[in-house]
């Protein structure tokens, strides 16, 4: 094969193929994470329930938006069986750090389900560069083939959440 002009352009428009397809696919399914949960044992996505909906949202315990959508999340927990939800926050292991996603789990009632995984991504933050989050609460919604849904930047209604999974 000689290496013409035209044989480069047809090279670099294959290779270019390549890469968009390979950014997109990164983008689409659920991001490696790797979180020390509030139990003190680790969890990664491999631990999720295949064919079920993911909600993951990323949040700080002393975020007061995290904190509202909490609050108006607890009452509405119940419509959310069937979702495997994963709460990751950047928060530090040590004292009084974990302590705090304690009391986050415990003032919201996030122990009564099973559904429910809390936990800090400390030090390594893949999720937050994966998804390129600058706010908390972040919350990205996948279906039950782990594609991506729909991502939320800014905190939506939880109607609005539960809504987004009954239309995919």
């Amino acid at each position: 094969m000689k290496f013409t002009i035209q044989n480069m352009k047809r090279l670099l428009f294959a290779f270019s193929l390549i890469i968009i397809a390979a950014c997109t696919r990164a983008q689409t399914y659920i991001p490696p994470y790797k979180i020390l949960k509030t139990d003190s044992t680790y969890t990664t996505p491999a631990a999720l329930k295949k064919n079920k909906p993911v909600m993951i949202i990323y949040f700080a315990p002393d975020c007061g938006h995290c904190q509202h959508l909490a609050a108006e999340m607890r009452p509405k927990l119940p419509k959310f069986k069937n979702v495997q939800i994963v709460m990751i926050t950047f928060t530090r292991t040590e004292y009084p750090y974990l302590n705090m996603i304690r009391d986050f789990v415990k003032t919201y009632d996030l122990n009564k389900y099973s559904n429910i995984t809390v936990g800090t991504e400390y030090p390594t933050y893949k999720v937050q560069q994966f998804y390129k989050i600058r706010n908390t609460p972040f919350i990205a919604l996948y279906d039950s083939n782990g594609t991506l849904i729909k991502t939320f930047e800014k905190v939506p209604k939880v109607d609005e959440l539960l809504n987004s999974f009954k239309k995919a």
